[in-house]
């Protein structure tokens, strides 16, 4: 099993880059917000998927329900790619993840309202399973929220250069948690770099458009997002079966 985490964090970088936009209001075209009651409702979540992983066991929740591109491919099992995200190998792989969810994703909640930040995690974590799962070793069977939490880290660059705000900070945490990736065995970095791509193209798609037709533009612009991420699946797909049927049929 390979585990996608987001291996290292500094408290400074985040901390300082939450404070500076904290009480920035809504360019996406929202209203202001409260409490990010969708970052703690996701944390919840997936803490307690993990707890029933935990009690199931890690690994055969995580073959059931992980990124596995012969599951998605040959079995139709399609929910794979999203499901995968609210999964961990670890207890320390899962108190990486949130960890940077929680300090992270209150300062994109306040700035996209809670919609649009929501859809913002679900898309960004859907472009990490889909890049994981186009990019893959058959074999592969990843799980973890780095994709999503990635996303969120290329948001965050993005928003802060439409709100002016300096960004450096953010840009060298996410540097190192890429680098990371890429040296250390068992990591999936495709996730992270899918989950950091889609992330950064929702955050412009939510906070670059003009004021006028702004409803319509961002609503044109997720459409092509799912569309591109789904044309993707069906390529992996069909090239899948096209080297599995030498074989003939297979049963999973």
């Amino acid at each position: 099993m390979v585990a996608a985490p987001v291996g290292f964090q500094c408290t400074d970088c985040v901390s300082a880059a939450s404070a500076t936009v904290r009480q920035v209001t809504t360019p996406a075209g929202g209203t202001p917000i409260g409490k990010p009651v969708v970052t703690y409702t996701l944390i919840g979540l997936t803490a307690a998927i993990f707890l029933l992983q935990f009690a199931l066991g890690i690994n055969d929740v995580a073959s059931d329900w992980g990124m596995w591109p012969v599951g998605i491919s040959v079995g139709g099992e399609w929910w794979r790619l999203l499901t995968a995200a609210f999964l961990h190998g670890s207890l320390l792989h899962i108190a990486f993840n949130m960890y940077v969810l929680f300090a992270l994703g209150p300062t994109l909640e306040r700035i996209l309202g809670h919609g649009r930040y929501l859809t913002l995690y679900i898309l960004a974590a859907l472009g990490g399973g889909v890049a994981s799962y186009v990019f893959s070793d058959l074999r592969t069977v990843s799980v973890g929220a780095s994709g999503a939490i990635f996303g969120l880290m290329g948001a965050l660059i993005v928003a802060g250069r439409r709100l002016r705000y300096d960004i450096t900070q953010v840009v060298i945490l996410l540097a190192i948690n890429v680098a990371i990736g890429f040296f250390s065995p068992g990591v999936d970095w495709r996730a992270h770099f899918g989950g950091l791509v889609t992330g950064a193209v929702v955050a412009a798609i939510f906070v670059l458009p003009a004021r006028h037709h702004r409803a319509l533009v961002q609503s044109a612009g997720l459409v092509g997002v799912v569309l591109i991420l789904a044309a993707l699946v069906a390529w992996r797909t069909a090239q899948i079966n096209e080297m599995l049927a030498p074989l003939g049929a297979i049963t999973l």
